[in-house]
């Protein structure tokens, strides 16, 4: 009896090894596998293309896996885990990608290759433009510091429309950074006697302050003075006061708050060049213990800008550069740059792997092929296409596509626009390029709702224009690459419809 007892117990402890055993080889598989996380569809799929049978060996992610869109995604913080720790990091670069950068900081990896597909492609990055009948967006800060403001179209606001982390421009301006912008000022001032150190001059005067960061959340604003001392309490809102020129028009808002707290300054007041609603872009704050009365009386205009701003962006701000000439980031919609992109990915991986190197490299040439293949396919529709002009009602983040096959375009909005409403003007413009041009189609982009197309179908001259959709790609699931979905199939249904919607 004692023999049987201990060969069996001798048979759960070869199992128990055995699943141990187990149980270490698949972690060890796993911590061998490559890393590799991408933000958006088709680095992803360029990543499995590349690899090729070497797949096991590597373990990808694609952050924006659920349909989220590339300029609304913010990272989790199990995003910015698998990040910290992979092999190779892949990103777009653009405006959307912000995060990005204080993402990396928390890199555990110091081994990690980063491809910033922006960076890659460098000079031939376009600029996204604004093209005839293109309704501009709303940034926010919608109005001109000269347009006239009557008390009829003021409107009250909360101080949740100054929510964030916010940091004073006047340490900056101390320091030099601001030099470059005084300078740009001071060359487009119609007095040639003014120079770079007059508005230096003029600015520290102005811009002074003894507070250099102030955050605002729900109804409380913390104050952190230069000495590092912090103080907060809860405001409420106090209506608006209005300041008036030598005219007797009215040249600015100031959206007042107070609290009954001696914890903080009692009376708050911002002027964001805004008379609506809306988050601020930056703001002027002018704060005491006395009363409003005495802060219209201040001849300071402390200036405070968004805290995740860098130098260049701040000076671009100022300058009013940074809606005007954004980083087209749809940069993926072209396949000669995927060809120069895959190129890249490829390299990173050879020198992470090198023992499946010429693997990677035989595989990235494989794919180059069916890219450029298509790429000719492309060229022969629009050869031998009746028009050669297309027209979006929606935004359009196609400007690469139809720069490499030489088409012009009319879209109601620009690529990364957030509107979703266009404008009478808009919509009169577009149905009349329409029928100007005698186009029998009119595009969107995956998943829209067509209300703005159809729109433009009920006021043309003949209303039976096609509707059609090119896929952008921006709203690729991990369902739809289950299913199947590729980076060349999309592609080549993209080459079906471009065809269709030029006949």
């Amino acid at each position: 009896m004692k023999k049987y007892i201990a060969m069996f117990l001798i048979a759960v402890m070869i199992i128990l090894c055995l699943s141990a055993c187990k149980d270490n080889i698949t972690n060890t598989s796993q911590e061998d596998k490559i890393q590799i996380v991408t933000t958006i569809f088709p680095e992803y799929d360029w990543v499995k293309e590349i690899l090729g049978d070497k797949i096991e060996q590597a373990e990808i992610t694609m952050l924006l896996d659920n349909g989220v869109d590339l300029h609304s995604y913010q990272p989790t913080t199990e995003d910015i885990m698998k990040i910290s720790t992979c092999d190779l990091f892949i990103y777009v670069g653009g405006e959307s990608d912000r995060w990005v950068n204080d993402a990396l900081k928390e890199a555990t990896n110091k081994d990690m290759k980063v491809i910033n597909l922006l960076d890659v492609l460098g000079d031939s990055v376009k600029i996204e433009e604004m093209v005839e009948g293109m309704q501009e967006e709303d940034h926010g800060h919608s109005h001109s510091h000269n347009e006239e403001i009557t008390m009829d179209n003021i409107e009250n606001r909360t101080l949740s429309d100054f929510d964030g982390k916010w940091k004073s421009l006047y340490p900056y301006l101390l320091n030099g950074d601001l030099d470059e912008y005084c300078e740009y000022k001071a060359e487009n001032d119609e007095d040639s006697t003014t120079n770079k150190e007059t508005y230096i001059e003029k600015y520290k005067s102005s811009w002074v302050s003894d507070v250099n960061n102030i955050t605002i959340n729900d109804n409380y604003i913390a104050f952190t003075y230069n000495d590092g001392n912090t103080v907060s309490a809860e405001y409420k809102y106090a209506g608006y006061n209005i300041k008036v020129d030598d005219n007797g028009k009215i040249s600015s808002v100031r959206y007042q708050f107070e609290t009954d707290s001696n914890d903080a300054p009692k009376y708050v007041q911002f002027n964001d060049h805004s008379y609506e609603s809306t988050k601020a872009q930056h703001f002027h704050v002018y704060f005491g213990d006395e009363s409003f009365d005495k802060l219209m009386d201040l001849e300071t205009n402390p200036f405070f800008v968004k805290d995740v701003l860098s130098v260049n962006e701040i000076i671009e701000e100022l300058m009013g550069h940074n809606h005007e000439e954004e980083k087209d980031e749809h940069v993926w919609l072209s396949l000669k740059n995927t060809e120069i992109l895959c190129k890249a990915i490829s390299n990173a991986l050879q020198e992470i792997d090198p023992d499946n190197k010429e693997t990677y490299f035989k595989n990235t040439s494989a794919y180059i092929e069916k890219l450029m293949a298509l790429d000719s396919e492309y060229c022969k529709v629009v050869d031998n296409a009746v028009h050669k002009t297309i027209l979006f009602g929606d935004r359009f983040p196609f400007r690469y596509f139809v720069d490499d096959y030489g088409l012009s375009y009319y879209a109601a909005f620009v690529g990364c626009s957030a509107e979703t409403e266009a404008s009478f003007e808009t919509i009169t413009f577009l149905a009349g390029k329409v029928d100007e041009l005698s186009l029998n189609s009119i595009l969107t982009i995956e998943k829209s709702d067509q209300k703005i197309a159809k729109t433009i179908v009920q006021n043309t001259h003949s209303k039976d224009q096609n509707i059609m959709a090119l896929d952008s790609m921006q709203s690729i699931t991990t369902k739809d690459v289950s299913n199947g979905a590729t980076y060349l199939s999309i592609m080549e249904s993209n080459l079906e419809i471009l065809q269709e919607a030029l006949k």
